[in-house]
C-alpha cells in the first residue's frame, strides 16, 4: 500500500525540483534504497525480523527536510509498502503525543471493526485515547505514561504484519513532543523485531530532557548519515539552474557567504532574483548584507516581503505550526474568508507555504516557520496565543491544542476562566497517560494564580499528576497543601494525606507514613475519613519488618472491627486487615477464612475496595487474596489476583501495581505447585521492578519469591546468583515485606549451599522476630522447621525439637498445607521408623491440600525413608507418584531425585524422561515452529489455515508439556530463534 504523495510542490531547503535529485546526496540515496529494497524483498520472503533504523543529522539548513522527501518518494513508488509519516514542530513541541497521532492516525483510522479489535486487543481504551482515535474512558482518572507505550508496542506489533513492509518517517525528530519521542525511542530498539523501517532526522539541538532518548535512537542505527555542507561545483550549479549567466566569480561568493548551506544558498538566489540583481562578479560585495538579511528574516524584512495583510496571516500560521487549517488561522489574525484566501495564495507564491491534498497548510521549510514566529513581536505572539486558544476550542478543536496556547500567554491576571481551562486540560492529559504535560498545565494556572481559596486544590491536582512519574515531586507538593492556611477541605484534606502516606509507604519510609496517617486521624472529626487513616495507619505498622507492639496494634483492629458499622463502606477494608491480621497470627484457619469471607461482598470485592479503587490502599485487596492464599483456598485467591492484573491493564496502570499483581499471582502458582507458571509471573513482574530503580519493596518481594521457586524447582546455582544480583541480603530494615517472609526465604537458600551455621542466625533471628510481634503463620515464615533443617548438622536434640515446635504451631491452625510440610520439615531431622510415620501423616495432610509441590516433596521424601527402613516395595509406589507430580510442577530437581533413589534401591525406574520437545504431536510441533518465529495466534492460523481456537489449544499443549511460557519456548525446543524460517 503505497502512500499518497503530499509533499510541497516548491524547492526546498536545497532540493532540486520535483523528482530530480539532490545535490550530493547520492551515497545517502543509495543507502535509502538499498534500505527500502531490502525491507521490501525479505518480508516477500516470509522474514518478518528485518527492521532497520536510519538516521540523518545536520545543522539547521542542511537539506535534511529535502532528503526526507526524497524518502518519501522512494518508499511511496513501491506498491508493497506503507509509508508512514510526521514532522515535529517547534510550535507543537508541548502538545502530548502531537507527533504519534500525524504517524498513526491515518492508517488506524482505516481499520475495520474486526481489524480493530485484532489490533488493539485489550489496548483500546489505553491507546486510543491517546492518539486521537477515541476520547479518554469516563472510568480511568489517569493513565501510566509506560502503560500507553507498552499498548502502543501491542498496536504497532499487531499492525505491522497487516501493513507490513512499514517504513515510519519523522522529520525533525529534535522538535517531536517528548510523549512521542519517549515511544520512538523505545521501539527503536525493537523495532528490528518487525518487518519495519524507521528513517528518523534531526538536528543536534534537542532539549536536556530529550538528550538521553536522542543518543539512544543514534546509538540504534544501523545507517547513520550526517548531512555535510555543499562544495562550491555543487553550489554553483544551483545558481545556475537558477540564473544560466551567472560567472564563475559570481557562484564562488555564493558559496563563500553560504558556507555551502542549501537553506541559505536558495534563500540567497531568491534575495538575489528580488532585488533584480545581475549574477556577475561586480554584484559579489552584495552578497553577504542579502545573505546576512535572509538569513535573520527579521521582522522587517518579512514586513517588506509580504507586506502587513499577509504578514498577519503568517503569523497566526505560525503559531499553528504543522497541518494549519486556513480558516483557523484567519480566525486567530482577524481575516475573513476572502482575504485569508489572498493571503494563502501570495505566501504560496513567495514560497512560505504550500498545500496539502488534505486541504491543510504547511510552511515550505521548518526554518521559514521559525523565522516567521520570532518575528512576531514579543507582546503581539502573546496577545495571539490567547486569541489562537479561544479560536480553537470555539472552532471544535481539543482542549488539549488550545491549552498549549494558553501555556505562552503571561499569567498574573486571576483570570479565573483560564484557571479553569487549564485545571480541565490536565485531567485530560492524566486520561491519556501525558502527566508531564498535566503538570505545566497546572503549574501555569498556580502562577495565573487561582482564587485564594482554590490554590490548595490545584497545588492537590499538581501532586496528582506527577504520582505516577515523580513521587518526590508529589510529595512536596501535597505537603504544601496540606500545611496552606486557607488551605483543603476537610474530606480533600484525607485524600491528600492519605496520598502523603501512599508515596512514603510505597518508597520505602512504612514507619514515617503509619506517624502521618496517626497523626493526621487524631485531627480528623469522627467519620469515614478518620476511619480511613486509622486502617492506613494500622496497615503500615503491620506492613514493616519489625514492630514495637504487635499485639498492641493485633488488639486495636479487632477493637476497631468491633466499633465500626458492619453496614457502613468502611467496614468491609476494616474486616479485611482484621482477616489479614488474624491470619498472621497462625490461629484458626477457619476464623481467618470467615474474617475474609465477611470483607466480601456475594464472594466479590465491594465497591470502594477495588484494585484501582484510590479510596483505599491497593494492598488491602491483596492482604485480603493472601489470606485465601494462605489458608488454602487458592483458587480464591487466584481469581482476585486474575482480576488485579485485568482491571490494572484497564486502567493502565503498568508500573508497581501490575508488577505487584504479578506478584500475587506469581505467589499463588507458587503456592500450588505450579513452578513454570509462578516463574513466569514473576519474573514479568520483575522486568517491571527493574526499569523502576533499584531497592524497591516491589523489588524485594519479587526476588524473594523468585528464588523460593527456583529453589524449589531444583535451580540452586540459578537462586543464589539471582540474590548476587540484587543484593538479598539482610539486613532488610523498613522494606515492605509482605508474601513470602524474605529472611526465611534467605535461610532456605543458605541451606541449599551447605551453610549451616549462618542459616541457623538468620532463622533464629527471624523467629524471635515474629513470635516478639505475635506472627506464628507457618506458611508466612516457616522458618521453624527450615531451622530445625539447618540445626540438624549442628545440634540434632535440638533441631528435632524445633520440628516438633514447627508441627505444633502448624496444627493451631488447621491448615492441612501448613501442617503436612511442618511434618515432612520435621521428618527432614529423623531416622527410620519415625521419620516414616511423619511423612506418611504428612502426606496425608498434603493430599488434602491444594499444594501440589508440597504434596510431590513429601511423597519423594516418604519413598526415600521407607527405602532406608528396607520397605522398598510400598517405596515404589511413593516414589513413582511422586516424581510424576513432581514433573507435573515443573521440580526438576526433585523428579531426578526420585528417580535416583528409584535406581540406588534397585528398583526400575520409569524409562528415561522423554526430550520434552519429543511429547509433542505433530500438530503441536507445526504450531511451536512458527510461535518461535515469533508469530502471533492469528498469523499462525492463517499460516495454517485452521481456525484460531484451534491454534490456541494447541499452543496450550504445548507451553504445558514443555513447562514454559513464550519466552522460554526457543530454549525448550532447542531452536534458534534469529531468524524466520530455521525453527525445526
Amino acid at each position: 500500500m503505497a502512500e499518497e504523495q503530499n509533499g510541497p510542490q516548491e524547492w526546498e531547503a536545497g532540493a532540486e525540483p520535483v523528482g530530480q535529485r539532490l545535490w550530493e546526496r547520492d551515497q545517502e540515496l543509495r543507502s535509502v534504497d538499498q534500505a527500502v529494497d531490502r525491507l521490501c524483498r525479505e518480508f516477500a520472503a516470509g522474514g518478518l525480523k528485518i527492521g532497520e533504523l536510519l538516521v540523518f543529522s545536520g545543522s539547521p539548513g542542511i537539506g535534511k527536510t529535502s532528503m526526507l522527501e526524497q524518502v518519501r518518494r522512494i518508499a511511496g513508488a513501491r506498491q508493497d509498502s506503507t509509508v508512514l509519516f510526521a514532522r515535529g514542530s517547534e510550535r507543537q513541541r508541548r502538545e502530548p503525543f502531537r507527533v504519534l497521532r500525524q504517524l498513526l492516525l491515518p492508517v488506524l483510522s482505516d481499520l475495520t471493526e474486526v481489524e480493530v479489535e485484532e489490533v488493539f486487543g485489550s489496548w483500546h481504551n489505553i491507546v486510543a485515547p491517546a492518539i486521537g482515535l477515541a476520547p479518554p474512558s469516563d472510568e480511568v482518572e489517569r493513565i501510566d505514561p509506560q502503560s500507553v507505550r507498552d499498548g502502543l508496542d501491542f498496536v504497532i506489533t499487531q499492525l505491522a504484519p497487516r501493513r507490513a513492509p512499514l517504513v515510519v518517517i519523522v522529520d525533525d525528530l529534535h522538535a517531536v513532543d517528548q510523549e512521542s519521542l519517549t515511544w520512538l525511542a523505545s521501539f527503536a530498539v525493537r523495532a528490528r523485531e518487525l518487518p519495519v523501517l524507521l528513517v528518523f532526522a534531526y538536528r543536534h539541538e534537542f532539549e536536556e530532557e530529550s538528550r538521553a532518548l536522542a543518543q539512544q535512537i543514534h546509538e540504534r542505527a544501523a545507517r547513520k548519515h550526517e548531512l555535510l555542507p555543499l562544495n562550491p561545483v555543487s553550489v554553483a550549479a544551483i545558481v545556475h539552474g537558477e540564473f544560466a549567466e551567472a560567472d564563475d566569480a559570481f557562484c564562488r561568493q555564493v558559496w563563500a557567504v553560504t558556507a555551502g548551506g542549501p537553506y541559505d544558498t536558495v534563500a540567497l538566489l531568491r534575495e538575489v532574483r528580488d532585488q533584480n540583481l545581475e549574477p556577475v562578479e561586480e554584484n559579489s560585495p552584495r552578497l553577504r548584507d542579502l545573505a546576512a538579511a535572509a538569513r535573520g528574516e527579521g521582522r522587517d524584512y518579512w514586513l517588506d516581503k509580504l507586506g502587513t495583510t499577509v504578514l498577519q496571516f503568517a503569523w497566526a500560521a505560525a503559531l499553528l505550526g504543522t497541518e494549519i487549517k486556513e480558516d483557523l488561522a484567519g480566525r486567530i489574525c482577524g481575516q475573513g474568508p476572502a482575504q485569508s484566501g489572498e493571503s494563502v495564495q501570495a505566501l504560496r507564491r513567495m514560497r512560505v507555504l504550500t498545500s496539502q491534498p488534505n486541504g491543510r497548510l504547511e510552511f515550505v521549510h521548518p526554518l521559514i516557520a521559525t523565522s516567521i514566529y520570532q518575528s512576531i513581536p514579543p507582546g503581539v505572539r502573546t496577545g495571539m496565543h490567547g486569541i489562537a486558544a479561544t479560536a480553537i476550542e470555539n472552532s471544535g478543536g481539543s482542549l488539549l491544542s488550545s491549552s498549549c496556547h494558553l501555556l505562552e500567554t503571561h499569567p498574573g491576571e486571576g483570570d479565573d476562566v483560564i484557571v479553569r481551562k487549564l485545571r480541565r486540560a490536565a485531567a485530560e492529559n492524566l486520561a491519556i497517560g501525558a502527566p508531564e504535560a498535566a503538570r505545566r498545565c497546572l503549574e501555569r494556572a498556580l502562577n495565573e494564580p487561582p482564587d485564594e481559596e482554590d490554590q490548595a486544590e490545584v497545588l492537590y491536582e499538581l501532586a496528582c499528576a506527577s504520582l505516577l512519574t515523580d513521587p518526590e515531586a508529589t510529595a512536596n507538593q501535597l505537603r504544601r497543601a496540606i500545611d496552606m492556611d486557607n488551605g483543603l477541605s476537610p474530606d480533600l484534606r484525607v485524600e491528600a494525606v492519605f496520598r502523603l502516606s501512599e508515596v512514603i509507604a510505597h518508597s520505602g519510609d512504612l514507619s514515617a507514613a503509619a506517624a502521618l496517617c496517626l497523626d493526621e486521624s487524631e485531627r480528623a472529626p469522627e467519620g469515614p475519613g478518620r476511619i480511613r487513616l486509622l486502617v492506613a495507619h494500622l496497615l503500615y505498622t503491620a506492613l514493616q519488618r519489625d514492630e514495637e507492639d504487635g499485639p498492641g496494634r493485633a488488639e486495636r483492629v479487632r477493637r476497631l472491627v468491633a466499633e465500626v458499622d458492619p453496614d457502613s463502606e468502611v467496614a468491609h477494608p476494616v474486616r479485611a486487615l482484621y482477616a489479614w491480621d488474624l491470619t498472621l497470627r497462625g490461629g484458626s484457619a477457619a476464623d481467618a477464612l470467615r474474617a475474609a469471607e465477611d470483607a466480601l461482598v456475594d464472594g466479590r470485592l465491594p465497591r470502594g475496595l477495588g484494585w484501582t479503587n484510590t479510596t483505599w490502599n491497593f494492598e488491602l485487596p491483596a492482604l485480603l487474596g493472601l489470606c485465601f492464599a494462605y489458608n488454602d483456598e487458592l483458587a480464591r485467591a487466584e481469581k482476585l489476583f486474575s482480576s488485579a492484573i485485568l482491571e490494572f491493564e484497564i486502567a493502565g496502570w503498568s508500573g508497581a501495581h501490575r508488577g505487584f499483581a504479578y506478584f500475587l499471582m506469581g505467589y499463588a502458582r507458587l503456592r500450588r505447585g505450579f513452578l513454570p507458571e509462578a516463574e513466569d509471573f514473576l519474573r514479568r513482574g520483575l522486568r517491571i521492578a527493574d526499569r523502576m530503580g533499584t531497592g524497591l519493596p516491589l523489588t524485594w518481594n519479587l526476588v524473594g519469591a523468585l528464588i523460593d521457586t527456583l529453589l524449589a524447582r531444583g535451580r540452586d546455582h540459578e537462586a543464589w546468583e539471582i540474590a548476587v544480583k540484587y543484593r538479598f541480603l539482610p539486613p532488610y530494615h523498613q522494606t515492605a515485606l509482605l508474601l513470602p517472609d524474605v529472611a526465611t526465604i534467605y535461610g532456605k537458600l543458605l541451606i541449599s549451599r551447605g551453610d549451616y551455621g549462618m542459616a541457623v542466625e538468620v532463622l533464629a533471628e527471624t523467629g524471635t522476630r515474629l513470635d516478639k510481634r505475635g506472627w506464628r503463620s507457618t506458611v508466612h515464615a516457616p522458618w521453624a522447621g527450615y531451622l530445625a533443617v539447618a540445626m540438624a548438622h549442628l545440634d540434632l536434640p535440638s533441631a528435632r525439637k524445633n520440628g516438633e515446635d514447627a508441627v505444633a504451631r502448624a496444627m493451631v491452625s488447621g491448615s492441612p498445607s501448613a501442617i503436612g510440610t511442618a511434618l515432612r520439615l520435621a521428618a527432614s531431622v529423623w531416622e527410620g521408623v519415625h521419620a516414616v510415620e511423619l511423612l506418611q501423616e504428612a502426606v496425608g495432610w498434603l493430599g488434602r491440600s491444594p499444594a501440589s509441590y508440597e504434596h510431590a516433596h513429601a511423597m519423594v521424601d516418604l519413598g526415600a525413608a521407607l527405602v532406608q527402613v528396607g520397605r522398598s516395595l510400598e517405596a515404589a509406589e511413593h516414589l513413582y507418584q511422586g516424581m510424576e507430580l513432581a514433573k507435573h510442577c515443573g521440580a526438576d530437581g526433585l523428579e531426578v531425585r526420585a528417580r535416583n533413589v528409584l535406581a540406588s534401591a534397585g528398583l526400575q525406574p520409569s524409562r528415561p524422561p522423554v526430550p520434552p520437545k519429543d511429547a509433542l504431536n505433530p500438530q503441536e510441533w507445526e504450531v511451536a515452529r512458527l510461535a518461535v518465529r515469533p508469530l502471533p495466534p492469528q498469523r499462525i492460523a492463517e499460516e495454517l489455515g485452521i481456525p484460531l481456537g484451534i491454534v490456541k489449544q494447541r499452543l496450550a499443549a504445548v507451553h504445558r508439556k514443555l513447562g514454559t511460557g513464550p519466552e522460554g519456548l526457543a530454549d525448550a525446543l532447542g531452536m534458534p530463534t534469529d531468524g524466520p524460517g530455521q525453527a525445526g
